[in-house]
């Protein structure tokens, strides 16, 4: 890791740790707050997980290749929801049917004017067969529930479930919506 992206890592570490702190104090004072500092606590290990991969060379060493949907289309858009943007999938923990919030079956990134792709997005991502199999429910992480993507899809998979988190990029769709209207595909 370079020394910028350990500078920027240790930075976020204690942003996430401040703002943790500053959650849980604020959360005894209100129950609204309360459950903002429980959903940062929950999202804390998928940021610090996800910190070395803001460049998207050290994703690609990490095993995560850029997935195209079945048009061969790289960067994901919706014309009046906004755009998901460019997704690296881990293959292995696609197939793994286990979910870790350090450790997201792909990483979403954004195309920039400079032909750059910036980190905005994390999305956790499991086979409905291999996750019925061992569970009654669909899986929930961070207290959500992932959404069912049936077959045909426009990736040409089995059906499987899905579950975005905008955590390097707000979203004023949601921080769990599948698509951001501040993304933009070039």
């Amino acid at each position: 890791m370079s020394r910028r992206h350990t500078a920027v890592a240790a930075g976020l570490i204690g942003l996430v740790a401040a703002g943790t702190l500053a959650f849980t104090a604020a959360a005894s004072r209100d129950k609204h707050r309360s459950t903002r500092a429980s959903l940062a606590v929950q999202l804390a290990p998928a940021q610090l997980g996800t910190v070395g991969f803001l460049d998207v060379a050290a994703a690609k060493t990490a095993g995560y290749a850029e997935l195209h949907d079945a048009d061969d289309i790289a960067c994901i858009e919706h014309p009046r929801k906004g755009a998901m943007g460019v997704h690296y999938v881990n293959g292995d923990l696609v197939g793994d049917a286990l979910l870790y919030p350090a450790r997201p079956e792909a990483l979403v990134y954004e195309p920039t004017g400079s032909g750059k792709l910036e980190l905005v997005a994390l999305e956790y991502i499991v086979f409905q067969k291999a996750w019925d199999e061992r569970h009654k429910r669909p899986p929930t992480l961070f207290g959500q529930r992932f959404t069912l993507v049936e077959k045909p899809n426009r990736y040409g998979l089995d059906p499987f479930y899905e579950l975005h988190a905008w955590l390097w990029k707000p979203n004023p769709s949601g921080l769990f919506a599948d698509y951001n209207p501040l993304v933009s595909c070039p």
